[in-house]
């Protein structure tokens, strides 16, 4: 005779890796908190590795020239108050971007700080309309190239 099975349960705990790669790369989510700076906000961000250069949420973008130099004056909302914070950098570069509707736009490129988590980057960000988008500001590849690996079903994975 057999004696009676015994139930056996087993619970098998993942960790999820942080880094992955031949480089060792952070992984970050599709949502993620970046640190702007200037003017020292912080922001809830999209991932996008489609983009190619990262896009901020500006208003009232004007160009203008001080002793030969182009700069540009712009407003970015406080993302927990609303208040405008008035910005001028120097003008990095103009871009054309073609859209799937409408005419081609051209943008300002202005150079800023960006922190999530542990990576820091001066970085190209273009100054773009992002009202009807759910997040004022946009992770391009220009900062994830060499830096992150993407994971589409993680969010807020660097504090």
């Amino acid at each position: 005779m057999c004696p009676e099975p015994k139930v056996v349960e087993k619970i098998v705990v993942k960790t999820v890796p942080a880094t992955a790669g031949e480089l060792n790369l952070p992984i970050i989510g599709e949502i993620e908190n970046v640190f702007v700076d200037p003017p020292g906000i912080k922001m809830e961000a999209r991932v996008d590795s489609g983009a190619e250069t990262s896009s901020i949420h500006a208003e009232n973008i004007q160009m203008i020239e001080r002793d030969g130099i182009r700069f540009v004056r712009f407003v970015i909302p406080d993302p927990k108050t609303g208040e405008p914070i008035d910005m001028e950098q120097k003008l990095a570069r103009t871009v054309l971007i073609k859209r799937k509707v409408g005419e081609p736009e051209r943008r300002y490129v202005v150079k800023l700080w960006i922190t999530m988590g542990e990576i820091k980057e001066n970085i190209e960000v273009t100054l773009s309309d992002r009202e009807d988008f759910e997040f004022s500001f946009l992770v391009g590849r220009n900062l994830l190239t060499d830096t992150a690996i993407i994971d589409v079903s993680r969010k807020h994975t660097r504090k």
